[in-house]
């Protein structure tokens, strides 16, 4: 085996080794999910060093280089406030969903008007507009982290993908008999996953556009699907109105696991970064964390909300698990203790639909019903701010990739950058 070159990822904070092994170019990680600014670097090498023969004496300081340029990164302002920079009128009909690319320099919006637009975000100009779709484009993704493809599922029953350079079709995914309502791709672009009312889930070849898999086995809609990034995507999780979450292996289209122990409807399921946990979130008032190391074993039921819980979603190092919530609050739990919320976040004066952390996890970002979107310090639990302006329910938000803007997207027709 020969070292090519050292890769960084910022969040959740690594370092990949390009290396050449009989001819083949191959990649390893050495994830540093317990990395915070106050880490010894030359501690960290050693750990590295011990287990891993790439990594020389010789190269020793360059590694230590790239960890302290790694720490730079987890140093950001945790009371920064954003400013509207932009309000993009993009559709003539509501949008549905808004998301960044990886480096935040483009994102996209869905919306009932059929289409799905690519926008700059620097300039808020629309740089093309994706056209084919016969009903509401209601889910929408970039294929991170290259971004140089874009995947849009419909209520006309289809998911295509397209070009995120030129906005070219590439293919036409027909095969669910009901609206399609989630997409995504794997870690390594090579498959698209798509949910549809249907109750199906679906794996797609992404060069050849044909169905690999049809994964049956829920009994009421699906409107959850995610991709785990350990193992090179292996895992791939369901959450139905049928009030479970069914485990999936990628390779074989197999189950796994189905996830049973909810009273109703799932809302929302999501892996935390290295696949050990699965958070899912229903609308029987918890949010269920289960232990994938165990046989995905229900670990533990997050109580307290006192309405149905719309979203959940772990920080990049899966440290802290955040939930949304139609009592108008939201939650943020350690993973250390579980047994109580480290802070309960009031303020907004409708239901919560949407909730995400910036990239460093000191900030949490709510989208709610009462056209506010707001920012949360997730150490003292105090409100940051406040954005206000849009003039119905903000039902979309997202932060860029290193957590220096904000869009939030609304029924209001409009999407709004921060920063």
């Amino acid at each position: 085996m020969k070292l090519k070159r050292f890769l960084v990822r910022y969040f959740p904070p690594g370092i990949i080794l390009e290396y050449e092994q009989r001819g083949e170019m191959k990649t390893k990680a050495f994830d540093l999910l317990d990395l915070t600014s106050e880490t010894n670097p030359e501690e960290v090498v050693d750990m590295i060093m011990k287990t891993e023969h790439l990594v020389t004496i010789k190269r020793r300081d360059t590694v230590i280089e790239l960890i302290k340029n790694l720490q730079e990164k987890l140093k950001v302002p945790v009371d920064k406030t954003y400013g509207l920079f932009k309000v993009l009128r993009a559709h003539i009909l509501p949008l549905t969903n808004v998301t960044f690319n990886k480096n935040g320099d483009r994102f996209l919006t869905g919306s009932y008007d059929r289409t799905c637009k690519v926008l700059d975000t620097s300039m808020g100009t629309t740089l093309f507009t994706l056209e084919g779709h016969k009903n509401v484009v209601y889910s929408i993704a970039y294929n991170l982290p290259f971004s140089d493809k874009i995947v849009t599922g419909s209520f006309d029953k289809t998911a295509k993908m397209w070009s995120a350079n030129d906005g070219s079709l590439y293919h036409t995914f027909k095969g669910h008999t009901a609206e399609v309502v989630c997409v995504q791709f794997n870690p390594s672009s090579t498959l698209v996953g798509t949910g549809g009312m249907d109750t199906l889930a679906m794996l797609w070849d992404v060069e050849s556009g044909k169905c690999v898999s049809n994964l049956q086995g829920h009994t009421a809609e699906v409107i959850s699907l995610q991709f785990g990034q350990a193992h090179n995507g292996k895992h791939l999780i369901t959450g139905s109105f049928d009030h479970t979450v069914i485990l999936w292996d990628v390779h074989n289209g197999r189950r796994v696991s189905q996830l049973i122990g909810h009273d109703a409807e799932i809302s929302a399921a999501v892996f935390n970064f290295d696949g050990t946990y699965v958070a899912t979130a229903s609308m029987d008032k918890s949010i269920k964390i289960w232990d994938l190391r165990m046989g995905a074993r229900d670990l533990f039921t997050l109580a307290g909300h006192t309405d149905e819980v719309l979203d959940v979603t772990f920080d990049n190092v899966g440290k802290q698990v955040a939930s949304a919530g139609a009592d108008n609050t939201v939650r943020l739990w350690d993973v250390k203790d579980f047994s109580k919320p480290s802070f309960i976040f009031k303020g907004h004066e409708a239901e919560v639909s949407k909730v995400t952390f910036n990239p460093q996890g000191t900030v949490l970002l709510s989208a709610s019903a009462d056209k506010s979107a707001r920012t949360w310090n997730t150490t003292t639990g105090k409100v940051i701010q406040v954005l206000e302006g849009h003039t119905d329910e903000i039902f979309s938000c997202a932060f860029n990739y290193d957590g220096s803007k904000i869009i939030t997207g609304s029924k209001d027709n409009t999407c709004r950058i921060w920063q």
